[in-house]
């Protein structure tokens, strides 16, 4: 009796078997139709990682809800798996300024102008505090010397009367040491010192720096302290009255009333501020 000729082993037949099995059903599922859930479209995607991104606080189950709301056909787990890969850009950057926007109507800041010249090369220093709601500037003065005693001393007549900011913003410099932080805190107002080398996070303050150099200082030499004095008190009745702000919707501090015109064509005057290097206008009487 003659023996038969093996050629393959047992596990290599059911190795074929397996490839033949994998190759029939991809054959299938290429050439027959489609089943199963559809595939996410990029619009969805994009809308998930723009929510995400827009509502750091938000989980997939609140995304699924707004996505239903919207109309779209998606389950919440094919949220979450994709939720996965969305970047969350709100860093602590992003935190803090929402904090200030969310607390503006409690938020102070107080800030110095640094190195104002005068005619016979001295310095000057111009503090001032300025709410974050309406940007009205609280209280501005004007030191050749400025130290811990005088700076409590602005705090207080600040608010002499009504109570403090709930919260009081400013930088690390040296001038606002302990006395300050405890004169804040017993006139009820929460010391906020901003990170080192940040002044984006002071940005109020900043910006009025940047508005009263422009508007004035930047046209002017000052001749001593008294002339700043006279001068900051004028850019601030301008700035509080007069000046109207992108932050408060074309509004000033104060509140500028919007002039109804009529029918009849009216002459326009105009009323010059800060010795003519401004001027307001409104309709003649």
């Amino acid at each position: 009796m003659e023996k038969p000729l093996i050629l393959v082993t047992p596990r290599t037949v059911i190795g074929w078997h397996r490839a033949g099995f994998w190759l029939y059903w991809k054959w299938l599922s290429r050439t027959g139709p489609m089943s199963g859930r559809k595939a996410m479209s990029k619009e969805i995607r994009a809308l998930i990682f723009r929510m995400a991104a827009g509502n750091p606080t938000w989980g997939a189950p609140r995304i699924h809800g707004e996505l239903l709301k919207l109309g779209f056909d998606v389950s919440e787990a094919t949220v979450s798996r994709w939720l996965r890969q969305a970047r969350r850009t709100h860093g602590p950057a992003q935190r803090w300024l929402t904090f200030l926007r969310n607390h503006r109507e409690a938020i102070a800041a107080m800030d110095f102008f640094a190195t104002v010249p005068t005619l016979t090369f001295g310095v000057l220093y111009c503090f001032f505090i300025i709410g974050h709601d309406r940007r009205k500037i609280l209280r501005c003065n004007v030191t050749r010397n400025p130290h811990a005693l005088w700076i409590v001393q602005q705090l207080r007549e600040a608010w002499p009367y009504t109570p403090a900011h709930r919260f009081l913003l400013f930088d690390r410099d040296a001038k606002f040491g302990d006395d300050v932080v405890t004169s804040a805190q017993e006139m009820g107002s929460e010391p906020v010192r901003t990170a080192f080398r940040s002044p984006w996070q002071n940005g109020v303050a900043e910006r009025w720096v940047g508005s009263c150099r422009r508007d004035l200082l930047d046209h002017v030499i000052v001749l001593n302290e008294h002339h700043l004095k006279r001068l900051i008190s004028e850019y601030v009745r301008y700035y509080h009255e007069d000046r109207t702000h992108l932050g408060l919707a074309k509004d000033t501090p104060a509140g500028r009333p919007t002039t109804i015109r009529s029918a009849v064509e009216s002459k326009i005057r105009s009323f010059p501020r800060l010795g003519g290097l401004h001027h307001r206008y409104a309709l003649a009487a």
